[in-house]
């Protein structure tokens, strides 16, 4: 897998982490704990892809 293809798969995990948290903001008993560990997760992955980018 060369480094832009990773990093490129990184941006779609990301985006769906994001679309994940706002489906599950929507809802009326939103999870705290688990919108704040997808948010952990999805800030992880912005920080991989600011890493291998740099």
């Amino acid at each position: 897998m060369t480094m832009s293809s990773h990093i490129s798969e990184l941006k779609k995990k990301h985006e769906k982490l994001s679309q994940k948290i706002e489906l599950i903001q929507q809802k009326p008993s939103t999870d705290v704990l688990e919108v704040s560990s997808l948010k952990k997760q999805k800030l992880q992955l912005k920080e991989e892809i600011e890493r291998l980018s740099a």
